[in-house]
């Protein structure tokens, strides 16, 4: 009998263990994917550590300041993540083309890049010229004086204004830079992104607060700095890849000719667009629906949009682990379903989604408990300090739930299932997250931070409808064979 209940448990730490070797890979599989993944950090951390510089920076000139620029940002945003939407719809191809080792695919792919960014960058910014004004006014409808209000306005259209001359670089960094990661090269854009990083910390520091004999600019010396960060960034990434394109092992031998023509053949292009255009009007309502999602919060005052805006800037600081392991999970499961090789797609993206679910849960962990030494960073009042706290403090707990659904969309986006990513994404922030923010933020007496809260805990619907789809793997797919 006791021979049988060893020989029982036995087999049942051995099912255990089996069960949990699916989520677990060995060195050389963690290798592939930080050869991949930390790159994508460095590159998306240096671009939001410079954001978070430009926020204390300003932060230090006054609350109003930080404030306009806080709101133009969160508008741009909304373009950022347009171009993002309108270049991933191509990447879908890109990554399974280099899978198949297709040179000509991935050209075309980047052609489509440049003609959607065209579109996009010139649409955003007649907005912008156009209606502005009336866009930075509707964060400014909560408590507050109407000289705050008013200077607040002030600093914002002065902001949004040189930062539109941002944009064409912006865009043009996005066709290379995602080209190159869905093809595994990731060093290039890391290494431009430092150099950004160098010249917007210079420039900032000189045209902010008037050193070097400059004049102090404030709220524009930090745009200017931006706008010429940006520009750096896009040239060296260009000249860099088409330096060394040219030759079929050369290392960016996939973008050799790229300008020869800008056609797209119409039957890619509609394939593309059919597949990607759920991806565009995805991440342009989801950034949307983040943006209404904070104008729901400010009607609670300026204070909450200081104090979210110092939280946003140190939450995507964090962000950047599950989403550069999110992105590797598109690059790296793109190329083996381009491959053809199905049985290793799933083996791989249970143990990503496994590892970026601990990973987050470690970096959540230290965010958590250095919430509190942030906001001291900052020279606002102590409304707005405390705020920020706990909004960082709310974010970091609900991080390993924001890691499992960001690599779960990865891995439905990266088998061409737009259209369930879209449903997933976007209709929900619009029918769920923002009608809670909306009726709790207005009809009741709830605190903003229980508000916030509320919003966060409603993504749990999220993590249950994309494990069962991974699990069922309806996004096992080749689209490009």
């Amino acid at each position: 009998m006791i021979k049988l209940i060893i020989t029982l448990k036995g087999i049942q730490v051995e099912e255990a263990v089996r069960k949990l070797s699916k989520f677990i890979g060995n060195r050389d599989f963690y290798r592939m994917v930080l050869m991949i993944a930390v790159p994508i950090m460095i590159q998306n951390g240096i671009t939001n550590f410079v954001s978070l510089l430009d926020n204390i920076m300003i932060g230090q000139v006054g609350t109003e300041q930080m404030s306009g620029v806080a709101i133009v940002n969160q508008l741009i945003f909304v373009y950022n993540l347009c171009i993002f939407g309108g270049v991933s719809g191509a990447g879908i191809f890109t990554a399974q083309y280099f899978g198949q080792g297709n040179h000509e695919g991935v050209r075309q792919t980047m052609r489509f890049k440049l003609w959607m960014v065209m579109i996009i960058t010139t649409l955003t910014a007649a907005l912008f010229l156009c209606s502005g004004t009336v866009l930075i006014s509707g964060y400014l409808k909560g408590d507050g004086s109407a000289e705050s209000i008013a200077a607040t306005l002030m600093y914002g259209k002065q902001y949004l204004k040189i930062m539109l001359v941002g944009l064409p670089a912006f865009a043009l960094v996005q066709i290379y830079s995602s080209t190159l990661r869905e093809c595994g090269q990731t060093m290039l854009p890391m290494k431009a992104g430092i150099a950004a990083v160098a010249v917007n910390l210079l420039f900032n520091y000189i045209l902010i607060y008037g050193k070097l004999g400059a004049p102090a600019l404030g709220v524009s010396g930090a745009a200017i700095a931006t706008v010429l960060s940006r520009y750096v960034e896009m040239l060296i990434t260009i000249v860099g890849v088409h330096r060394k394109s040219h030759g079929e092992k050369a290392a960016y031998a996939f973008v050799a000719g790229l300008y020869r023509t800008i056609k797209v053949p119409r039957e890619l292009a509609l394939r593309i667009i059919k597949k990607g255009s759920p991806l565009l009007f995805n991440e342009t309502l989801w950034a949307a629906g983040m943006a209404m999602l904070t104008q729901c919060y400010s009607v609670r005052g300026l204070n909450v949009v200081a104090g979210l805006n110092v939280s946003n800037t140190i939450n995507n600081v964090f962000n950047i682990v599950f989403i550069a392991l999110g992105d590797s999970v598109a690059i790296i499961v793109g190329q083996l379903l381009g491959a053809g090789k199905m049985k290793e797609a799933r083996d791989t993206d249970n143990k990503m989604i496994a590892f970026s679910v601990v990973c987050c849960t470690c970096v959540a962990a230290v965010m958590f408990f250095m919430a509190p030494f942030f906001p001291r960073l900052y020279k606002i009042n102590d409304e707005a300090r405390l705020l920020a706290r706990y909004f960082i403090m709310v974010t970091a707990f609900f991080m390993p739930q924001n890691a499992f659904l960001h690599a779960t969309y990865f891995t439905l986006r990266s088998g061409g299932k737009t259209i369930i990513t879209f449903l997933f994404d976007s209709v929900f922030i619009w029918c769920v997250s923002v009608v809670i923010a909306f009726v709790l933020s207005r009809y009741t007496a709830l605190p903003v931070i229980a508000v916030y809260a509320m919003v966060q805990l409603g993504d749990i619907i999220k993590c249950v409808i994309g494990f069962i789809l991974v699990k069922k793997g309806v996004w096992l797919q080749n689209i490009v064979a």
